[in-house]
Formats: structure tokens, C-alpha cells, sequence
């Protein structure tokens, strides 16, 4: 059955049947009012809204209704009105959602009385900002000493907030954070270009600093070339901002100016912070000097962005021992993710001496060895082990089914799906198999929820609600291959591997035929418009129109057939061709490197493609790539046989410079 006749068809949404008979009345009105007050929510159209609601009463759909109506016009609704609905909608994703978005307003109003009220209540817990607040009240209402929460949360948040400095500053005054803490999440704030965000961290600890931190942000060389060096704190933490954001555009400028006239003038802490800086630009651009900028100080002290990539420095550079003492000097949190254990394995078994360590490398790849990812593939193959599909589980049964359909936010969220409302269904899907109560729902009860998603053909929710069980793996649900006849027969009929494009379409859309990315990127493929002109061409579809490219079969025509030009021109490199695939042909040319640059194996190479998206998807359609081979075939598979290796193209070879 296609997902969009989902509501057509009663027997598919048992929440219809649940629904009074004078609310299935004119329901296809109905769903015109609840895809009409979506409309007017995202335009912030509050007077419509509340015109709309009584006409979505009764519908399905009625909570999220609700939830637009007042949530456009929450600042100035009463607090009857708010708890109302709260209770109305006790139990539901719209309700832990504003409240969510009340405890955000509350917290902007500094209103810590009543937010220290609601915030108990709030069954999410996934806003960063809302937590902030709820450390900041609970250390202006008791004094309480939260510090440590506090950074961890502050140094990992991607925007600006608020709350966060707020918590911050309170902590601050109270001498429970340091000016040291306050500068760390200055610095790391300016290395991921988040201005807002580092202009708040300066104005906690140096209030009258702002016309400094201006100049320092729009010119660091001359607000640099301006500063007389000295060993005062607020020149030193100034300096090394500058130096920071300095390095993000020239890192040669950069170490230049601070071996030559500042590294004197700092602290051993700031130095080794600002070689890091430094060697962190250098090594995304791939510099052979990488490595000598990070040897400048010592690991211990460099923010784990900096470690991360002088990792991949040394891995370049095959020079083992400093990776390991790298990944040595990595916080917990990520020293613990099997791409850094997979690789302190690595390490430990080129430098290991005794058999001891060999030893110890061998448990850290048994203790990730699986066919759950991609560093997890690379282990097992590591300790001798092949690649073959885990045991299918048990069937679910009748009842595990019946409780995954009568699930009332599943329902709704498949609902909002099938009306085209795909974001909030998504969102509604994702809190009602996370049951932020006890834990979150079982494997088998996430098995069941991903057969039901899978029913209704709606893949991505499949796979990353089966992608979620621990302790069984069911491969059906999180490798689907929708499409089957149409991939296969397109596949073969060009000369690829059918399992390479189940893995790139997998990463690309989850199979969702209509998804479209914010550049613009279209379909199961997610091919760009001038991309799938050049390619309709190149393949003999002469009549090709732009709005053809959300329809299946032309998608996947055009896909695979630019998919194959490029592969073709990376010589049958699959990490090569899916890095082209994502980031564009001439960006892989140039990170393989020139001639006479060195040939890596391909999984040190990946992991240093500068882009982090691109890293990542490249790792991902790899792995995808073998358990579809796996699955397809019925045999053994070798992640690292497709991944082989990496250098400079052959001069004598051509390339294809007409690729888009």
C-alpha cells in the first residue's frame, strides 16, 4: 500500500475507528483544516489559528491543532489557559511540547518561582537551553552548586544560549566557575564561529571588553599587530581569541605571529591551546605540517576537537605512537566512541612491545567488534571475524503488534504524516518510542513500532526505530529495500553493485521517494536539479523535465547513472565515488592528494576528509554498502576489501572535469 492511502484506509489506522462517528463526519474537511492550520502556525497567523481549532475538534490530529493555537500566542496567554491544556493533553507529545516552550518563555521572564513549578513535569528532557534555566533556578532559588553540569552542557550547546550564560554567570559570581572556565567556553564558542555565543562568554568575565572582542572578531591580524604582549590575564585571554580566530582563516598567519612574538607572553595552558587551534586548521586542510604545529605543546590541555584532529594527523602521517598519545589525552566522553577505540587498538598493536599490550588491543576491538557500524565492522574483520548477518529474532507476535498499533501517539504521528505535516509526525514518532518514563520502550516493543512503520512504508522511522535495540539486531528492518525490482534491474542493466546503491539511498533519503534537502537535493537519490540535467542527458532522457525527478523510476535512473559516471571516474574507489556523491567530484581530487602525496588505506583517509557530513556519510554508505551485500548475496563480506586504498590519481589516467 502507498503511505499516502493511509488514511483512506481505516483497517491500516485503527485510530480512525476510536474516532465518534460525528468526528469521522466530514473528515476529509477535517484534514484540510489541520493541513490549513499548519500552514498559518508556520506564519505565525495566531487569529487564524484560533478561528480554525473548533473545526479540528474531534480529529485525530486534535492535540496538535490545539498545541499551534495556543502556542502562537503563548506570550500572552494566561496561565488557566496554559495549565488547561496541559491537563486536556496530559500524557501527549503536544503536551510535554509546550511545555517545553513555556518553560523557555519562564525562563526568559526570570520568573523562578512558577518555573520551578513546571519544570518537574517536563518528560523530554532534550532542551539544553530549558535544563540551563532549571540550573540556573535551582542556584538562584538554593544556592545550589552545580558547576560541573553546568559546563558540560554550556561547552557542548551550538548556539547562543541564554540560559546557559545565565546559569554561567550566576555560578560565576558565586565563585563556583572560574575565569578560566568562563574564557574555555569563549574560545570554543569563536573555533566553531559561534560570534553570539563567544560574545556572551566575554562579557560574564570581562564585562568592559566588548569594543575589543569586536575588533578581534572582524580583524585579529590587526588587532593583533595593535596589542602591546603582556603577561596580564585579559590580554593573554584576548591575544589567544585573536590567535584563534586568526587560525580559522590563515593558520600560517597565525603560528607565525605566535611562535615569533606571543607564545612568550602566554600561559603553558594558552600556548598549547592555541597550537591546537592552529594545527586543528592546518590538518582539515590536509597540510603535511599538521603534525609538527600539534608537537608544539603537548596533547594534555588540547580541547578534544584538536585531539580529534591531531588523531587523524598522525594516522596521515602513520606515525602511531603520537595518535596514541593522542587518544590518551581524550575526555572520557570520546575516547569511549568506537571510532577513537578502534583506532587506540590500531595504535597499541603498531607500537606494543610486549604481548600484553597486544592484548589489551585485542579487548578494545572485541569490546566494539559488531556489524553496528562502521569502526565496529573494521574490528570484527580486525580480530579475523567475518562479516556475516547477525540471527533474525524471534517473530513478534500477535499481541507485541496489536499493543505497537493501538499505540495513540504512534497513530497520530502516522496521521500527521500522511497528511504531509512529515516533520511533526517524525517528532511525535520519535517521543512516543522513546517514552521518556522507565527507561524508554523494550527491544521488542521498538521491533514493533519499527514493523508498523514499515507496514505503512514509512522507512526512515523503520530503520531508526529498529536501529535503536541493544541487544538484537533484526537486519529486515534496518537494511529495507523498498523498490526492489526497480534497484536491482537498474543496477545490473549499468554495471553496478546493486548493494552500493541500497547503501547510498539508504543514507541518502531513508526511502522516503519525496524527501528534499535544504540545498535543494531531490528524491530517493536526492539528486540537485542542475545535476540531474547534466545526467538526463548524459543517460538518453532527452525529454527530461525538472519536476520528473521526484518520481521513482526517473530518479533512480538518473541516480545510478550519475552515480556510475562518477564511480568510473574514481576508478571504482566506492569511499571516492560516495565522497563526490555528497560533496561534489572536485573536492575528493583534491583530498586524495598530488603526486607524491602518500597512499592511505582508505579508512584513514575517509576519516580525514575535512567536511564532517562527508566524513560521516562516506563511513556510513560503506558499511550500509556490505550488510546489503550481505543480505543480497546470502555470503561473507569484507567492509575493508571495498574500502582499499587511496592516493594520488594516476597521472597517465584522465578524469572526467565535465562532472558536476
Amino acid at each position: 500500500m502507498q503511505f499516502a492511502n493511509i488514511l483512506t484506509s481505516i483497517s491500516l489506522l485503527g485510530a480512525l475507528t476510536a474516532l465518534p462517528t460525528t468526528a469521522l463526519a466530514g473528515y476529509s474537511r477535517a484534514d484540510d483544516v489541520l493541513q490549513d492550520m499548519s500552514l498559518a502556525f508556520q506564519k505565525g497567523q495566531s487569529k487564524r489559528l484560533t478561528e480554525l481549532l473548533p473545526h479540528a475538534r474531534g480529529h485525530i490530529l486534535e492535540p496538535w491543532a490545539a498545541y499551534w493555537e495556543l502556542r502562537a500566542r503563548l506570550d500572552s496567554a494566561s496561565v488557566d489557559e496554559i495549565t488547561n491544556f496541559l491537563d486536556r493533553y496530559q500524557g501527549t507529545y503536544q503536551e510535554d511540547r509546550l511545555r517545553n516552550d513555556w518553560l523557555l518563555l519562564l525562563g526568559q521572564r526570570r520568573d523562578w518561582s512558577r518555573f520551578a513549578v513546571v519544570a518537574p513535569n517536563f518528560r523530554m528532557n532534550d532542551d539544553p537551553e530549558v535544563r540551563c534555566y532549571t540550573l540556573a533556578a535551582e542556584h538562584i532559588l538554593g544556592g545550589v552548586n552545580l558547576s560541573e553540569e553546568l559546563k558540560s552542557q554550556w561547552y557542548r550547546q551550538k548556539d547562543s544560549g541564554a540560559g546557559c550564560a545565565l546559569a554561567a554567570q550566576q555560578h560565576f559570581a558565586a565563585k563556583h566557575l572560574t575565569a578560566a572556565d568562563i574564557w574555555r567556553k569563549a574560545r570554543l564558542a569563536l573555533e566553531a564561529r559561534q560570534l553570539k555565543a563567544a560574545r556572551l562568554a566575554v562579557a560574564i568575565v570581562a564585562p568592559d571588553a566588548n569594543t575589543e572582542f569586536d575588533e578581534l572578531t572582524q580583524d585579529p591580524e590587526r588587532f593583533l599587530s595593535r596589542q602591546t604582549p603582556s603577561a596580564k590575564p585579559l590580554t593573554q585571554e584576548l591575544a589567544l581569541l585573536a590567535l584563534v580566530r586568526w587560525a580559522d582563516s590563515n593558520p600560517e598567519g597565525a603560528a607565525s605571529a605566535l611562535e615569533s612574538r606571543w607564545s612568550r607572553h602566554l600561559s603553558t595552558a594558552q600556548r598549547t591551546w592555541a597550537w591546537g587551534a592552529i594545527g586543528k586548521q592546518f590538518a582539515q586542510n590536509l597540510s603535511d605540517d599538521a603534525l609538527g604545529h600539534f608537537s608544539k605543546a603537548s596533547p594534555l590541555g588540547m580541547s578534544d576537537e584538536h585531539l580529534a584532529w591531531r588523531t587523524r594527523a598522525a594516522l596521515r602521517r602513520h606515525q602511531w605512537q603520537d595518535a596514541l598519545a593522542a587518544i590518551l589525552a581524550m575526555s572520557p566522553d570520546l575516547a569511549s566512541q568506537s571510532t577513537w577505540v578502534y583506532w587506540r587498538a590500531r595504535a597499541l598493536m603498531q607500537t606494543s612491545r610486549t604481548e600484553t599490550e597486544q592484548q589489551q588491543a585485542r579487548e578494545l576491538l572485541q569490546g566494539i567488534a559488531s556489524v553496528r557500524g562502521f569502526y565496529e565492522m573494521l574490528a570484527q574483520e580486525a580480530l579475523g571475524l567475518s562479516i556475516v548477518p547477525p540471527l533474525a529474532p524471534e517473530p513478534l507476535t500477535a499481541a507485541e503488534q496489536e499493543q505497537a498499533r493501538n499505540n495513540p501517539g504512534l497513530q497520530r504521528a502516522l496521521a500527521a504524516m500522511a497528511l504531509g505535516l512529515r516533520a511533526d509526525g517524525v517528532r511525535e514518532w520519535n517521543y512516543s518510542t522513546n517514552l521518556h518514563t522507565d527507561g524508554g520502550m523494550s527491544d521488542r516493543e521498538l521491533l514493533a513500532a519499527a514493523d508498523l512503520a514499515c507496514q505503512h512504508e514509512v522507512w526512515d522511522r523503520c530503520i531508526n526505530t529498529s536501529d535503536r535495540t541493544r541487544a538484537v539486531i533484526d537486519l529486515t528492518q534496518r537494511f529495507p529495500m523498498p523498490h526492489k525490482k526497480e534497484v536491482l534491474a537498474r543496477s545490473r542493466e549499468i554495471g553496478l553493485d546493486p548493494a552500493y546503491v541500497y547503501g547510498l539511498i539508504r543514507q541518502e533519503s531513508r526511502f522516503i521517494t519525496n524527501a528534499r534537502s535544504g540545498v535543494g537535493a531531490s528524491g530517493l537519490m536526492q539528486v540537485m536539479p542542475e545535476t540531474a540535467r547534466w545526467t538526463a542527458k548524459k543517460i538518453g532522457l532527452s525529454q527530461f523535465k525538472p519536476h520528473q525527478i521526484n518520481d521513482r523510476d526517473t530518479n533512480i535512473a538518473i541516480g545510478t547513472g550519475y552515480l556510475k559516471l562518477v564511480l568510473d571516474d574514481f576508478a571504482g574507489s566506492m569511499p571516492l565515488a560516495a565522497a563526490a556523491y555528497n560533496a561534489g567530484p572536485g573536492r575528493p581530487r583534491a583530498w586524495r592528494g598530488s603526486s607524491g602525496a602518500p597512499v592511505l588505506e582508505a579508512a584513514i583517509w575517509a576519516e580525514n576528509i575535512p567536511f564532517a557530513e562527508t566524513r560521516d556519510y562516506v563511513k556510513k554508505v560503506l558499511a550500509n554498502t556490505t550488510l546489503y551485500a550481505a543480505m543480497i548475496t546470502g555470503q561473507t563480506q569484507s567492509l575493508r576489501s571495498r574500502l582499499g586504498q587511496i592516493g594520488p590519481r594516476d597521472a597517465k589516467v584522465g578524469e572526467n572535469r565535465a562532472l558536476p
